[in-house]
């Protein structure tokens, strides 16, 4: 079984959905891998180790009309998804709510669509949580990305000259970006805040010794997958009202709250912003799918009042090497899940697979998912 992997158009992306670690296991799984020439020199990877692992470097046209499965990391183009063989299978992330051209392109092709995006969040699946593992390093260069663009220093000094108080800092969003962000801030020495409409993060928080921030805006909770649930417009607007005191004397805001499917929640307005004082700075990790922060713009430093919001679309990138390897290494426990030692190749029946009958997005000419086969539908796709 052909398994290969190309250069990511996607401006700015250092990360790579394969790493020579992961090529090694892949060749002793029983698989071959062909991968485009200059792979990996974005994340510092020689093509030399690539070959070194096992993987023949091939131009992307042969690579890609020889592949069995195409292993991505930003959704693939729709040019990319029309060269691979009818039928063929393609794992990465998919955006399908956004991207719902590939969706029918890979229903279309047959091809079988493993979305990363739809693994589900069980124990058994957390060593192929894409998602989490690369919201865990984004987290991480949030608060460093902050700390560089802060006029002041995180850890409280004292000095002949006199103290400096630490840094205050207020994540909005315990998810897994936000438990690193707090972790990473809590090191740097930072004084550190947070909110979650979830009360059951509140230990978690405090574990990594901050402060949990109670604001009360009615019966909140979580899903089933312990997602926060959706907030009403009434629920947002006296979220903003309790919150704007805490954002007002924060010296770095970092907002982390995305809804899947759906438009980013507006947590942060224009006032909130102009009560921070200037030289404050904000990390709107929901950049790129509407902004949690009023004036944000995606991959863009905006200064408002002196207040400067960084709307980074993709954080992780910042850390290639260990973005990629976590990526990798998730990719390949979903690989691995589904492999037929027997066929030699992937067995995709999701019938009594619960990881499979979630991440199958589409599948011999269907779309498996009902979210998202009834936003095509009310797309007309």
């Amino acid at each position: 079984m052909n398994f290969v992997s190309v250069l990511d158009p996607t401006p700015g992306e250092r990360r790579v959905a394969l790493t020579p670690d992961v090529v090694g296991r892949l060749v002793k799984l029983g698989g071959t891998v062909h991968l485009e020439p200059g792979y990996g020199a974005a994340a510092d990877y020689a093509d030399d180790a690539y070959a070194d692992a096992g993987a023949t470097l091939t131009p992307r046209d042969e690579a890609l009309a020889a592949s069995d499965v195409l292993l991505a990391l930003n959704p693939p183009d729709e040019a990319t998804l029309r060269a691979v063989p009818e039928g063929s299978a393609v794992a990465s992330f998919l955006d399908p709510f956004r991207r719902p051209e590939l969706v029918t392109v890979a229903r279309d092709r047959r091809l079988a669509a493993l979305c990363l995006e739809l693994v589900p969040r069980t124990s058994y699946a957390q060593k192929m949580d894409a998602l989490s593992s690369q919201a865990s390093l984004g987290g991480y260069a949030a608060v460093i990305l902050a700390a560089e663009r802060s006029p002041k220093s995180f850890p409280m000094m004292s000095t002949p000259a006199g103290t400096i108080a630490p840094a205050r800092v207020f994540v909005v969003g315990v998810g897994v970006a936000g438990l690193q962000a707090i972790a990473t801030a809590k090191r740097l020495g930072a004084r550190v805040e947070a909110y979650d409409t979830r009360p059951v993060v509140a230990e978690q928080v405090q574990s990594l010794g901050a402060k949990f921030v109670e604001l009360d805006v009615g019966e909140t909770g979580q899903t089933e997958q312990g997602y926060a649930k959706e907030l009403t417009d009434e629920q947002l607007a006296e979220q903003r009202r309790q919150m704007a005191k805490v954002v007002a004397s924060a010296d770095v805001v970092i907002t982390t709250a995305q809804l899947f499917g759906r438009p980013a929640p507006r947590i942060v307005d224009a006032d909130m912003v102009a009560g921070m004082a200037p030289g404050s700075v904000i990390v709107d990790m929901a950049a790129s799918t509407g902004g949690n922060v009023e004036g944000s713009v995606a991959d863009e430093e905006v200064v408002v009042d002196g207040v400067r919001i960084l709307g980074h679309a993709n954080l992780p990138a910042r850390v290639p090497r260990d973005a990629s390897a976590m990526y990798a290494s998730n990719l390949y426990a979903l690989v691995e899940h589904a492999w037929s030692d027997e066929a030699g190749a992937l067995a995709l029946d999701a019938e009594g697979d619960e990881v499979l009958a979630g991440a199958l997005l589409t599948y011999d000419g269907v779309v498996r998912d009902e979210r998202v086969a009834k936003a095509l539908e009310g797309g007309a796709a």
